[in-house]
């Protein structure tokens, strides 16, 4: 009579231990898969985030093209400096721009001044609005 009962516990072990290595194998399955999906996303985060590397190259993009602006603004800063230290200290700079702006002469100089251009074709065929 034990032989039956023993059967039994060795049937419930038996049945226990496939059971459960079924569960543990598909965790494994699920754990590998949560695996994946989350290195898929980390990766998609990174090129694609907020500041992954699609938003990092445009950035980078950006600081150059403000370092040229910078550059070009620099060196038309110096042009202007170099402007007005030539219309502080020389006199004959003062009398080019007075002349240039100003129209001024010198006793016996007469200054002919042409019309405006012309307006071109398109400005002349575009139709006003009526007030």
């Amino acid at each position: 009579m034990t032989r039956p009962s023993s059967t039994r516990i060795e049937t419930k072990q038996s049945v226990i231990v496939r059971l459960y290595g079924r569960a543990h194998r598909g965790w494994r399955k699920i754990a590998t898969a949560a695996a994946a999906i989350l290195a898929i996303a980390l990766g998609y985060h990174v090129v694609f985030g907020q500041n992954g590397l699609t938003v990092y190259q445009q950035k980078r993009q950006d600081a150059q093209a403000l370092q040229g602006q910078l550059q070009s603004l620099r060196k038309e800063n110096d042009l202007l400096k170099g402007h007005v230290e030539r219309l502080q200290n020389d006199p004959n700079a003062i009398e080019h721009q007075a002349r240039e702006e100003l129209h001024y002469t010198r006793p016996g100089e007469v200054i002919y001044t042409l019309p405006a251009a012309a307006p071109s074709k398109d400005a002349a065929n575009q139709v006003l609005p009526k007030p």
